[in-house]
C-alpha cells in the first residue's frame, strides 16, 4: 500500500470536510427560518464529526494529531477544495453548495465501505448514513429553490454559475491515487465525477436550472487556495491559539 499517498487523500477530505462545517456553521442564528438554523447546525456538526474521523485516519498512519492538524496549520498546508472556502453567501448558494458536496460525497462513500483498507470502510460506514441525509435536506431545498420564485430561480442559477466549475475540482486525482484506486483502496477520479454528473445533471434540469457551460475548475492543485481559506483560519484557529498548551 502506497501510505503517503493515502495519507494525502485522506488529508484532502477530512480537510474538505473541516472549511465546509465551518462555513455552514457561520449561518447558525442567520438562517431563514428557525429549523433551518437548527438543520444546518446539524449538519455543521456532521461535517466536522466527519472530518475528526479522516484526520484519525491521517494519525493513524503516522501523521499530526487531528487538533495539531485542525488548528496548527497555515493556509498553505491546508489539502481542500476552493469550492468549500468560499464565503457562505446567500441561502441558495449555501444550499447548491451543499448539494453539490453531498451528492459526490455520497456516491464516494458508497464505494469506500468496500474500501480495501478496512479502517476507511468502517470510517465510510459511519459517514454514510448522515450524508444520505444531508443530500436528501439539501436536495429538497433544491427543488423549492430552482422552481420557486423568480428571484429564488435566478439566485440559484448565479449559484450554480458560480460553483459548477469549482465543483469539479473535487474530482481531480491527487498524487498517487492511481495506486490506490488499483488496490481498491478508493475509486478513481474519472469514474467519481462521471457517476455524479450522471446524478445531478437530471437532477438540476427537472429544477429549471441550466448546466454552465464552463466546467473547469480554477485549478486542479489542491495547493492553491483562494484568498478566502487565511481569514476564515483566522477565525476557526484563534480560540486554540490564545492558549498553545490547552488540551482540545
Amino acid at each position: 500500500m502506497n501510505e503517503p499517498a493515502l495519507q494525502a487523500y485522506l488529508l484532502a477530505q477530512a480537510d474538505d470536510h473541516l472549511i465546509l462545517a465551518h462555513r455552514n456553521s457561520e449561518w447558525i442564528g442567520h438562517a431563514p427560518i428557525l429549523e433551518e438554523d437548527i438543520a444546518l447546525a446539524n449538519i455543521a456538526q456532521d461535517e466536522l464529526g466527519h472530518a475528526t474521523l479522516f484526520y484519525d485516519l491521517v494519525c493513524a498512519l503516522g501523521g499530526d494529531d487531528p487538533d495539531r492538524l485542525a488548528f496548527w496549520r497555515e493556509a498553505g498546508k491546508f489539502r481542500c477544495v476552493q469550492m468549500v472556502e468560499q464565503p457562505r453567501g446567500d441561502w441558495a448558494f449555501t444550499m447548491l453548495r451543499q448539494y453539490l458536496f453531498d451528492a459526490a460525497e455520497t456516491i464516494l462513500l458508497a464505494h469506500l465501505v468496500h474500501s480495501s483498507y478496512a479502517p476507511l470502510a468502517q470510517a465510510a460506514a459511519k459517514m454514510r448514513n448522515e450524508e444520505i441525509y444531508h443530500l436528501r435536506h439539501t436536495t429538497a431545498w433544491i427543488k423549492r429553490l430552482g422552481l420557486g420564485t423568480a428571484e429564488s430561480h435566478q439566485r440559484t442559477q448565479a449559484a450554480l454559475d458560480a460553483l459548477w466549475p469549482l465543483a469539479q475540482q473535487l474530482f481531480a486525482p491527487l498524487p498517487g491515487q492511481a495506486d490506490l484506486a488499483s488496490a481498491g483502496i478508493v475509486p478513481d477520479g474519472e469514474s467519481w465525477q462521471q457517476a455524479w454528473r450522471a446524478e445531478v445533471r437530471p437532477f438540476l434540469t427537472t429544477c429549471s436550472l441550466t448546466i454552465p457551460a464552463n466546467d473547469t475548475p480554477p485549478t486542479t492543485d489542491r495547493t492553491r487556495h483562494s484568498a478566502h481559506l487565511a481569514p476564515l483560519l483566522a477565525d476557526l484557529q484563534q480560540v486554540a491559539r490564545m492558549e498553545q498548551e490547552a488540551v482540545w
